[in-house]
C-alpha cells in the first residue's frame, strides 16, 4: 500500500476522501508552533477549507516544539495526512474524511532553525498560530545566542520576530491557542521581557507592540487523535498508508478577541465556520474552561486509574458517570456567571459530546501536562465555589487527590516516567521535575505513612498552582483523606461514596 503523498491526491477522492488538490503553489502566510493533532484538526481544517473556498490561498509551515514529534513523518507525507470528522449531526451519525494539503511541511528549531528564520522573514508571512499547552506561555529567563534555538516557545518566537523586524519585514497576526486566559496578551508580555532581558533594540519592542497583533482565543473541538485501533481499517479502505490520521467531531468553535477588521484577512465567515471575534471572550472562556476542560481534568487521572481508557465509556459507567454530572451541575455551575437556562444547556452538551462514540477519545491523552491543567482548569471552580459557598466541593477537592495519586510515577532508564494501576503501567507525561518532586513526596510516604505531610508539601508548591494551596481551609487534611480512601480501597470505592 503506498505512503499517502500528493502525488496519489488525483487517486483519492475516488474512495469516498475529500481531496481538493495539492497547494505547493500557496505561499507560507501561516508559522504554526505545534504539529500535535489538536491544531491539524482545527486551524490547518479551517485553513484547508478556506483554501478550498478560494478565500485564503496560503499554506502553513509547522514548526515542531521538541525534539521528540511527528514532523518527521509529515514531511515523508509531503504534508498531508487525513482528518476523519465523524459523530452525530441532527440526529444522524455522519463522517467525513479529508486529506488536509493547507500544510508545506514541518521544521525542527534543534536542527532547522536558519530555515525556521528564512521562513519566517518571507514577505507573505503574515500570521503565527501555536499551541503548546498550558505550561508553553511562560518566562523563564535564559540568554540569547543568535543562530541557536531559545528553549521556551515565547523565546524562540522572540528571536523569530526579532530576525524578520531586523529584515524589513511587516508586523504579523500573533493568534495562540493555548487554553490560558489572556494568552495573547500573555505571550506578548513574555516576548517583550525576554527583548529586554537580551538588550535587542527599542525599536523592536515598539514594533511588537505597534505593528504585530496579538489577540486573545478560545478553541473548542474535542480532538480524539490517532485511531489507532481503526488506524489499519481506515488506511486499508481509502487505499493508502497514512501515518498521521487524526479524528475529531464536528463541533468547533473559535472565539477570537481582537481587531474585527482582522477578518477580512483571516474570512473564517465566508465560509461558515464557527468564529466569533468580539471584544470580550471571557464569558466563551469561562464556559468552556470550566464545563469541559474542567469536566476532562477532574474526571479523567480517576477513571483513567479505575481502568477506563476512553471518554465515552467513562461517561457511560454509572458511577463515574454520575461523578461527572455532579461535577457539572453541582460544584462547577454555581461558579459560572450566565444565565441558569444558558449554563444548563451547555453542561448538557458536554456530556452528550462526551457520550459520543465515535470520539475515540483516550483518556490517557487527556492527562496530558495535568499539573498545569488542573491548575487553569479545575482551581478556579474551586475556589469560586468556597467563596460562593463557604465549603469545599467535594469532587472537586477528590480530583487534586486524584491527580496525585495518578503522577504516582518512577523513572525508567530512558528517563521517562510512569505510574502503575491495575491493568498494568502508564506513561505519565509532564515536565519532568515536577513528576519528579512528587515522587520524592512519594518516597518519603512510603517511609512515614503521612499522606497530611506528603499532601502538605505538594499544595505549597506555588510553581504548580500559582498559590499555596494549604491556605485554603480544610483543603489539605480533605485531600490527605481522599488520598489515603484511594490507596486503601481504590478510586473507584471513594467516587461511589461521593455521589452516594
Amino acid at each position: 500500500m503506498n505512503q499517502l503523498t500528493r502525488s496519489l491526491l488525483p487517486e483519492i477522492a475516488a474512495a469516498g476522501v475529500v481531496a481538493v488538490g495539492p497547494r505547493a503553489d500557496f505561499p507560507v502566510r501561516v508559522l504554526q508552533f505545534g504539529e500535535g493533532n489538536f491544531l491539524r484538526a482545527f486551524i490547518d481544517w479551517m485553513i484547508d477549507r478556506m483554501n478550498e473556498a478560494g478565500v485564503f490561498n496560503g499554506s502553513v509551515m509547522m514548526v515542531q516544539p521538541l525534539p521528540q514529534g511527528m514532523g518527521d513523518v509529515l514531511n515523508a507525507q509531503e504534508g498531508l495526512y487525513t482528518l476523519i470528522l465523524r459523530g452525530m449531526v441532527d440526529g444522524v451519525p455522519r463522517e467525513e474524511p479529508r486529506v488536509i494539503t493547507s500544510v508545506r511541511g514541518c521544521l525542527r528549531p534543534d536542527r532547522d532553525w536558519a530555515r525556521i528564520l528564512e521562513v519566517a522573514a518571507g514577505p507573505e508571512l503574515r500570521f503565527v498560530f501555536s499551541n503548546t499547552t498550558e505550561a508553553g506561555i511562560e518566562y523563564v529567563p535564559e540568554p540569547y545566542t543568535p543562530g541557536v534555538a531559545q528553549k521556551t516557545y515565547p523565546a524562540k518566537l522572540t528571536a523569530i520576530l526579532d530576525h524578520r523586524f531586523r529584515s524589513g519585514g511587516r508586523g504579523v497576526v500573533v493568534i495562540p491557542c493555548e487554553l490560558i486566559d489572556h494568552n495573547g496578551a500573555t505571550l506578548r508580555e513574555c516576548m517583550l521581557r525576554y527583548a529586554a532581558d537580551w538588550n535587542l533594540p527599542e525599536a523592536f519592542a515598539d514594533w511588537l507592540r505597534t505593528e504585530c497583533v496579538f489577540v486573545n482565543t478560545l478553541v473548542d473541538r474535542i480532538v480524539a487523535g490517532y485511531p489507532r485501533a481503526e488506524a489499519e481499517s481506515f488506511c486499508r479502505r481509502f487505499g493508502y498508508q497514512d501515518q498521521l490520521l487524526d479524528c475529531g467531531e464536528w463541533f468547533h468553535l473559535l472565539v477570537i478577541e481582537g481587531p474585527k477588521e482582522l477578518a477580512a484577512e483571516l474570512p473564517f465567515d465566508r465560509i461558515g465556520l464557527n468564529v466569533v471575534w468580539t471584544d470580550c471572550q471571557k464569558p466563551y472562556r469561562e464556559r468552556k474552561v470550566r464545563f469541559l476542560n474542567g469536566g476532562h481534568t477532574s474526571s479523567v487521572p480517576a477513571a483513567y486509574l479505575a481502568g477506563f481508557d476512553l471518554v465515552d465509556r467513562m461517561v457511560a459507567d454509572p458511577v463515574f458517570g454520575a461523578y461527572l454530572r455532579r461535577v457539572l451541575f453541582e460544584e462547577v455551575f454555581p461558579t459560572v456567571d450566565l444565565p441558569e437556562a444558558e449554563k444548563r444547556a451547555f453542561a448538557e452538551s458536554i456530556v452528550e459530546r462526551f457520550l459520543n462514540p465515535f470520539a475515540n477519545h483516550q483518556l490517557i491523552s487527556i492527562a496530558l501536562n495535568s499539573i498545569s491543567k488542573w491548575k487553569v482548569r479545575v482551581l478556579p471552580s474551586l475556589l469560586d465555589y468556597v467563596r460562593l459557598r463557604g465549603e469545599l466541593p467535594r469532587c472537586l477537592t477528590f480530583s487534586l487527590a486524584a491527580l496525585l495519586a495518578f503522577y504516582h510515577a518512577e523513572e525508567g532508564a530512558d528517563g521517562s516516567w510512569s505510574g502503575q494501576r491495575p491493568a498494568g503501567a502508564y506513561p505519565v507525561r509532564d515536565d519532568p521535575e515536577k513528576i519528579r518532586i512528587i515522587a520524592e513526596a512519594w518516597k518519603q510516604l512510603a517511609a512515614d505513612q503521612d499522606y497530611v505531610r506528603l499532601v502538605r508539601t505538594l499544595l505549597a508548591r506555588e510553581d504548580f498552582w500559582g498559590q499555596d494551596l494549604n491556605q485554603i481551609p480544610g483543603l489539605t487534611a480533605a485531600v490527605a483523606a481522599d488520598l489515603a480512601a484511594i490507596e486503601r480501597d481504590g478510586v473507584t470505592a471513594v467516587v461511589r461514596k461521593l455521589i452516594a
